[in-house]
């Protein structure tokens, strides 16, 4: 038997003894030193007490006896006043059993055990850490949104935008889930990111293996992603590539400040530089957008790596406060 265990049991049974007969000051204050012995046995004994209540309040809420059957119902005894308040009379070990499955009704699933709940967020530029209870860590990507929700049966992240990484602390019995869009990304102990996209979301794995599912179907049906594995969803299904851990562990190098291109369209390089930074860089014609790029480059050096480009390649730039345009070398804007 477990400690939270215990402890419902003997709030139960501290219940089922004060509204029982021969209450005495001496029984009050020795619930009151268990009380205060551990802070779970306050939590017990007053979430006990609140299903107690809730029954006795239903019970005086019940309608009145129809008035068809007044004639059939026991005729009125006046009766002298009790001298103290009327009292449940169980034996203390049947009303700690009715107790305990009283609170199971009353609160439903919350009586599994205690739920964390909590938002983070990530602004403009930023990465930010969080050290999750059950030992696992999230990484935010730029301007990102988690909500967490863990208990007892299972440990479910709801990315609603942006990126997050991943690092799960094993826990066969409590499943690590990632919610993104209409799909979910299972995982019991590794290390994978999930991102969101305009119509599907990106799933790299760099440790360990993780199921993917689409959200209310069996789990059982889930595509596998073993360490190296880069799936994307989108209207077109999935589709899954498997890369050399290094290269996997590059796309997740923005943790640390890089983004890194791979035979990439500027095009694609500029949205990528647009996530970070509230500084747009923009193509200004689709000959510039089309040239390929690839390498390492700290997202957060803007115009360094727009001088790069210029250095390198067929471009050019018109520079504002707001933008920086990029356009096909010698058209007339950069001048």
């Amino acid at each position: 038997m477990d400690a939270g265990t215990r402890a419902e049991r003997a709030a139960a049974d501290w219940l089922a003894r004060r509204d029982g007969e021969g209450w005495q000051a001496a029984d009050e204050a020795a619930l009151e030193a268990w009380l205060g012995a551990e802070p779970a046995h306050r939590v017990a004994f007053l979430r006990l007490q609140a299903a107690w209540d809730e029954t006795v309040r239903l019970k005086a809420l019940r309608p009145p006896l129809p008035a068809a059957d007044w004639a059939a119902a026991a005729p009125l005894r006046v009766r002298a006043p009790a001298p103290r308040r009327r009292r449940w009379r169980l034996p203390a070990a049947a009303a700690a059993a009715a107790l305990l499955a009283l609170a199971v009704g009353v609160f439903g699933d919350r009586w599994r055990g205690p739920v964390e709940e909590a938002d983070f967020r990530s602004g403009l530029g930023r990465i930010e850490t969080v050290a999750l209870s059950d030992g696992s860590r999230a990484t935010l990507g730029t301007d990102s949104h988690i909500s967490v929700r863990l208990d007892r049966a299972e440990r479910r992240i709801a990315l609603a935008r942006g990126e997050g990484f991943f690092e799960v602390a094993k826990a066969p019995d409590r499943p690590f889930v990632v919610a993104a869009g209409s799909h979910e990304v299972i995982a019991v102990g590794t290390a994978f990111s999930v991102r969101r996209q305009d119509d599907g979301i990106r799933i790299v794995v760099t440790e360990g293996t993780v199921r993917l599912v689409a959200a209310g179907s069996d789990p059982g049906e889930g595509l596998l992603l073993p360490a190296g594995s880069v799936a994307t969803t989108g209207g077109g299904g999935v589709l899954v590539r498997s890369q050399p851990l290094a290269e996997v562990a590059r796309l997740v190098d923005w943790r640390n400040g890089f983004l890194v291109f791979q035979d990439s369209a500027l095009a694609a390089a500029a949205d990528e530089f647009n996530r970070y930074n509230a500084r747009r860089l923009e193509i200004g014609d689709a000959a510039a957008g089309a040239l390929r790029i690839g390498g390492s480059f700290r997202w957060d050096q803007l115009d360094s790596f727009v001088g790069l480009l210029e250095a390198g390649f067929p471009v050019c730039a018109a520079r504002a406060p707001e933008r920086i345009v990029l356009y096909t070398a010698g058209d007339p804007h950069c001048r």
